[in-house]
């Protein structure tokens, strides 16, 4: 295995982190700017008001995007198999 293999595997891993991660990371910002923006509104300073929405946000996006996180995870996996039957 030479640092262009390693290199390419490292960059598929990180593409695939980014993919599967950012449904849910994009879900936890939009909550929490609509937070911000309803505490700014309201005058509302209460630190601990952001912390249940976004938890049952990301949690109820989890749940939606898992399928489609799975099928990633396992097609970058059989990708990694591949390539090292193929070395071995």
């Amino acid at each position: 295995m030479n640092e262009v293999e390693v290199l390419d595997i490292a960059r598929d891993a990180m593409m695939v982190m980014l993919l599967v991660s950012g449904p849910m990371l994009l879900v936890g910002l939009v909550v929490g700017l609509a937070i911000s923006i309803f505490q700014t509104l309201t005058h509302i300073q209460e630190m601990t008001l952001t912390f249940i929405p976004k938890i049952l946000a990301v949690f109820g996006s989890m749940v939606v995007f898992m399928p489609w996180m799975l099928r990633e995870l396992t097609e970058f996996t059989q990708r990694i198999m591949d390539k090292i039957v193929q070395l071995g």
